[in-house]
């Protein structure tokens, strides 16, 4: 490890309210059988098995059902450039712990940006205060769960220097500028970061998981006479530095030129209802939004999302499979174990059509009565988990991309969304497409910006009456809010069309 919080600490310390905390001295492991990596977890955070019993203890210790400890040092570090010069860079290091403890479906939480076993314990007995009787709680034998590893890298972000990454935010820069010359200013962006994470529960399962996230990316301006428009391009991986390279470069650089060209000849349609192709990709932010945070069990578990009485009950075409999945190899969205300890999972959240399965966290679960799914995600050791997607998508249909444009006599095809918005509840939405095309009797003919979809989630997915055989995940950098906190997300979709929406264009 090049550069470990123990390492970090001895070159800068760590401010804790208003003084200087240096660690103590690493205590024992002994008597505990664990692998040569969770030692290491363990040094990392400092602290022992022993330690941690002790923790688990003090949370339980007025009769709550469940707790568990989510350890967390983070730390990243971003570049920006403008006018032709890397002007902006920052860093930044978070590092605590936050204790819950469970008590039926009422959490109860703290959290310490100090992990020394006196700070623990307070925090384990706030959060202990959820719960209102005696409890002679005994922690469990301790057993290692060993996470799979679906973000392998070959070089860490921490031995990665500014000097190593200015290069290539200055190379996306200069090619922009290089392939048009209407380009009259370039916004270069670059951010990484590494988290260690560690996890133990009242249930004995101590646990870790190292987490990488870079994201790279540009956004284009040009003119051309008296107008400017502007696009952006952006990839973003749980990989390591070796990600970064010149094809990379080229890649987002013409994506980003190619985007902001379209826009000089677009046009709105006609307002009005029609048939909408949903472009492979990008567009399955409308999945993820209108439709995902419907499926999310704490909506249904209270009765707020229109699928809470749907489970096994058709909801869209048979050819319809829509999926969350946490193990997509190097994927934005993917985690090693969630931030309750549990193994992640490809969970099939509609199948053949036919709801399937709600996105879990360990609450919903047990309110289910069914396995965790893996989506029990927090923001940070500062919040609670909450179900959260990860990879969201569907997959590939039976029709091809040209088959779903010759069944449309006029319509649009979308493929670049940029924000929107979503009434969780009941799916009601409004998302801002930045680009696409008019459908004209089965062919593409003028591009389209700037206009409005308006629709309701789960009579989209009811509408969707071809797909095609071009699934597609969209590799940018999604990132998802709910109740106040932001996790990385990836989505994905194929062509698809939806026999009707709303389109905000001109006036008839």
């Amino acid at each position: 490890m090049e550069l470990n919080r123990r390492n970090f600490l001895k070159t800068g310390s760590v401010a804790v309210a208003g003084s200087v905390f240096l660690p103590p001295l690493l205590q024992s492991c002994q008597n505990v059988p664990i692998s040569e990596q969770m030692k290491f977890f363990l040094d990392h955070f400092e602290v022992t098995p022993q330690m941690l019993q002790k923790v688990i203890a003090a949370a339980m210790s007025k009769g709550g059902d469940y707790a568990d400890l989510f350890f967390e040092h983070t730390t990243s570090g971003n570049l920006g450039l403008e006018d032709g010069k890397v002007n902006r860079a920052f860093s930044n290091i978070d590092y605590g712990v936050g204790i819950r403890v469970l008590k039926g479906d009422q959490t109860g939480f703290a959290y310490s940006e100090e992990v020394s076993l006196e700070s623990m314990l307070n925090a384990a007995k706030l959060a202990a205060n959820i719960a209102d009787s005696k409890n002679s709680f005994s922690p469990p034998v301790t057993a290692e769960k060993v996470p799979a590893n679906y973000y392998p890298i070959a070089r860490k972000w921490e031995a990665v220097s500014v000097k190593d990454k200015v290069p290539f935010v200055q190379k996306i820069n200069d090619k922009i500028f290089a392939l048009d010359e209407k380009v009259i200013k370039v916004n270069a962006f670059m951010g990484d970061s590494t988290s260690y994470i560690l996890f133990y529960n009242s249930e004995g399962r101590l646990s870790y998981d190292y987490r990488p996230m870079a994201h790279f990316g540009a956004l284009c301006i040009m003119q051309r006479g008296q107008q400017i428009e502007n696009a952006y391009a952006a990839r973003s991986f749980r990989k390591g530095y070796e990600w970064l390279t010149d094809e990379l470069v080229d890649e987002l650089a013409r994506e980003a030129v190619d985007r902001t060209n379209i826009l000089f000849d677009a046009t709105k349609p006609k307002a009005g209802e029609m048939p909408v192709v949903m472009g492979a990709g990008g567009s399955g932010i409308l999945l993820h939004e209108a439709i995902g945070h419907t499926f999310e069990a704490d909506f249904n578990r209270k009765g707020t999302s229109i699928f809470s009485d749907k489970m096994g009950k058709k909801v869209a075409e048979n050819f319809i499979n829509i999926i969350d999945d946490g193990t997509l190899e190097n994927n934005r969205g993917s985690i090693n174990i969630d931030d309750e300890g549990n193994e992640v999972q490809k969970t099939y959240l509609v199948k053949d059509g036919i709801l399937n399965s709600y996105i879990h966290d360990r609450i919903s679960a047990n309110y289910y009565q069914v396995a965790p799914t893996g989506n029990g995600r927090r923001e940070s050791f500062r919040n609670v988990p909450i179900p959260r997607m990860r990879a969201t998508y569907m997959e590939t249909g039976p029709h091809t991309r040209d088959d779903i444009f010759a069944a449309v006599e006029y319509g649009v095809y979308v493929d670049n969304f940029t924000n929107g918005q979503v009434q969780i509840g009941a799916g009601d939405f409004t998302f801002f497409v930045k680009s696409g095309y008019l459908i004209e009797k089965g062919k593409l003919t003028r591009p389209i910006k700037d206009i409005n979809i308006i629709g309701n989630g789960p009579q989209a997915l009811a509408d969707i009456t071809m797909a095609a055989n071009d699934y597609l995940i969209d590799n940018g950098t999604w990132t998802c809010g709910k109740d106040g906190q932001s996790v990385p997300v990836t989505c994905g979709l194929p062509t698809v069309l939806v026999k009707k929406l709303t389109v905000g264009g001109t006036n008839a």
